[in-house]
């Protein structure tokens, strides 16, 4: 384990096995926020700027965030314009087209830098960005850096493709990729920003739009890293995982939840049924891997169609539509997917003309979990025995989704954390009443 100087308490309760970790959580979960708040509760959080030439000004600087099992891990990260550090880095979301500008300030004891994979003719300090080599030839950095304790660097490149992008330190990946130097870009299509790319069967539902950002931790060479040690590559070996940079039950609280202020995104997706008047599109998950293996992600109850991989679509080269659907989302290192999802209300059950076909056990031969509403029926609420406890509101559904390589969804060991989270299906668009 870390020594007791790299671990902080927390309001957080060490978590139990199976479902008492869930209920144990509870206590200090803050219930899902409804949609459509500014900035938003669920979905997809942007950093904008609204220029036609957007410029963003990330600083890399040192902090600390929480984790499922009580421990307190530090990290790197790209800080937002404040400078106030955060993790993953902000979710940079720009226009086809838009001449973006990224200026990387470096507070970090090392030289550091930003890639931008996908994008082409990146510029720095406006002549064409260039790996780096020492004295003795060797390479340093895939791109250029910002020197050590104050220095910095500005990068611009033309954002042309609309799709899905990580964004990355480009020196000693090996250590700073896995220290926290990663975050999000989204580059939305010119023609509607509603889509995931320029075809018109990406297009989604607005106010569903998701992100599932996984990453790993291994905290021996972050201790190495505050300490200032050496630590031996050969040894790494992921003992957390993340989705968002949050480990579950903390991964479905709200963005901003002010339990986690530097931890800003959750990865909750709350949806309505798919087919309703107000409901004719699917929704859209923008998933990104910046670990080292690839992850299986799988929501369960439904199949995503995938529409786009590392920012391009999935068609042919006459534009044929190469979409497929995937049971499971299998991310590899470095790879960024964009999926289209539907959830149907299939069965229309109603207790009054389509009840449930079966006969309900009586309340003494239950086990009501703690997103249960004591109904079946979507919207509608029942009567919980005395002693029962729920995060339900008001009938909504809750459908799991979590990597299916079962032995990362732990934290150092602590089972059912790390990458997990829910979808959230709400009967109607007005939410609770």
């Amino acid at each position: 384990m870390l020594t007791s100087t790299s671990l902080r308490p927390r309001c957080q309760p060490r978590l139990a096995l199976g479902l008492a970790t869930l209920v144990a959580a509870a206590a200090c979960l803050l219930l899902p926020g409804r949609a459509h708040a500014a900035p938003p509760a669920t979905g997809v959080y942007c950093t904008t700027d609204a220029a036609l030439a957007p410029t963003f000004t990330l600083n890399a600087t040192d902090g600390y965030i929480q984790l499922p099992d009580g421990n307190v891990m530090y990290m790197w990260g790209y800080a937002g314009a404040s400078g106030a550090f955060q993790h993953p880095g902000p979710v940079l979301c720009v226009n086809q087209g838009d001449t973006v500008t990224v200026v990387l300030n470096n507070s970090l004891p090392d030289p550091v830098s930003i890639m931008f994979p996908g994008m082409s003719n990146v510029q720095v300090n406006g002549a064409p960005a260039q790996p780096q080599f020492d004295t003795n030839g060797t390479l340093t950095s895939l791109t250029n850096t910002a020197a050590p304790l104050g220095g910095s660097v500005s990068y611009t490149f033309v954002a042309d493709k609309p799709g899905t992008y990580l964004y990355e330190s480009g020196t000693m990946p090996q250590k700073q990729v896995r220290m926290g130097l990663f975050g999000a870009l989204v580059v939305r299509p010119s023609a509607a920003a509603d889509q995931l790319n320029e075809r018109t069967d990406s297009k989604f539902m607005s106010d569903e739009e998701f992100m599932v950002l996984l990453s790993e931790i291994d905290p021996y060479q972050h201790q190495a890293a505050e300490f200032g040690t050496p630590f031996n590559l050969n040894t790494y070996q992921a003992r957390y995982w993340l989705i968002n940079g949050r480990g579950f039950p903390d991964s479905i609280s709200d963005n901003l939840a002010p339990m986690l202020p530097d931890q800003p995104y959750g990865a909750l997706a709350r949806i309505t049924p798919y087919g309703a008047p107000d409901h004719p599109y699917p929704g859209a998950i923008r998933y990104l891997n910046v670990g080292s293996e690839e992850f299986p992600f799988h929501p369960h109850g439904n199949n995503g169609l995938v529409v786009g991989r590392d920012g391009r679509p999935v068609a042919g080269a006459g534009g044929q539509d190469l979409s497929f659907e995937k049971f499971a989302i299998n991310i590899g290192p470095g790879q960024t997917w964009d999926v289209l999802f539907k959830w149907y209300d299939a069965e229309g059950y109603d207790p009054v003309n389509n009840p449930v076909p079966v006969t309900v056990p009586q309340v003494n031969n239950q086990e009501f979990g703690i997103f249960y509403s004591g109904s079946p029926y979507l919207g509608q609420t029942g009567t919980l025995p005395p002693g029962a406890s729920t995060l339900n509101e008001c009938g909504e559904y809750y459908i799991i989704s979590h990597n299916h390589a079962l032995y990362q969804i732990t934290s150092w060991g602590v089972n059912l954390t790390g990458p997990i989270t829910y979808v959230r299906v709400d009967k109607s668009k007005a939410g609770c009443p």
